[in-house]
């Protein structure tokens, strides 16, 4: 199941949006300020370093698992959730400064170590998928061994390349090259979800 953690509707009269939980202030789920605003979504963004919001999340993974018998997630928006600049305009060239830095959201990155440890004592066989462009070391590697704990990531430069090729070269015109670079590129022993296209491809 498709599982959206990274933000929230900035609506308030049907989401959390303004909902106040005893803290004496508007924002119980979210940053204050510009922080708490996805420029790029019109989105709020939750404060992970705060209790109740990591009550609600994992309590929602819970739910989903006991209620409808759910066998995994993929993490919607796990690059955004990462890094304090969601990475907005980054290039990501896998330097280790870009993922090791002030800019990482360390808060986020506990949450998404507690959700998939939760997620796999819940349920051992579960799946889980982040759906993160920056590759990020460790991201699919067990939180015992100091990982993020997801199972794949996916890998989101094929379908850009498929799409690439489809409209813009000639069969012909195909680099095997190209092709094969774009499958087999990933971070040592950590496993991928190769696809053709996904919603973000149809928008």
């Amino acid at each position: 199941m498709d599982v959206v953690h990274s933000h929230a509707s900035n609506n308030v009269t049907d989401g959390l949006n303004g909902f106040d939980v005893g803290q004496g202030t508007q924002d119980s789920y979210f940053h204050n300020g510009e922080r708490g605003y996805h420029k790029l979504w019109d989105s709020r963004l939750f404060n992970y370093a705060n209790w109740e919001v990591l009550r609600f999340l994992l309590s929602n993974l819970r739910w989903w698992l006991d209620e409808f018998n759910f066998d995994g997630f993929r993490f919607d928006g796990v690059t955004s959730m990462l890094y304090h600049h969601h990475g907005i305009n980054m290039v990501f060239t896998g330097n280790y400064t870009e993922y090791f830095s002030e800019a990482t959201d360390v808060d986020a990155v506990v949450y998404m170590m507690l959700a998939n440890h939760l997620v796999h004592n819940l349920l051992p066989d579960a799946t889980v998928i982040a759906e993160d462009v920056s590759g990020m070391p460790a991201l699919c590697r067990p939180d015992y061994e100091g990982g993020v704990g997801f199972d794949y990531r996916l890998a989101m430069a094929i379908p850009d390349r498929w799409i690439d090729f489809l409209k813009n070269k000639m069969d012909s015109e195909w680099s095997m090259k190209e092709i094969v670079w774009s499958l087999t590129n990933r971070r040592y022993s950590e496993k991928c979800v190769a696809y053709a296209e996904s919603h973000d491809q149809v928008i």
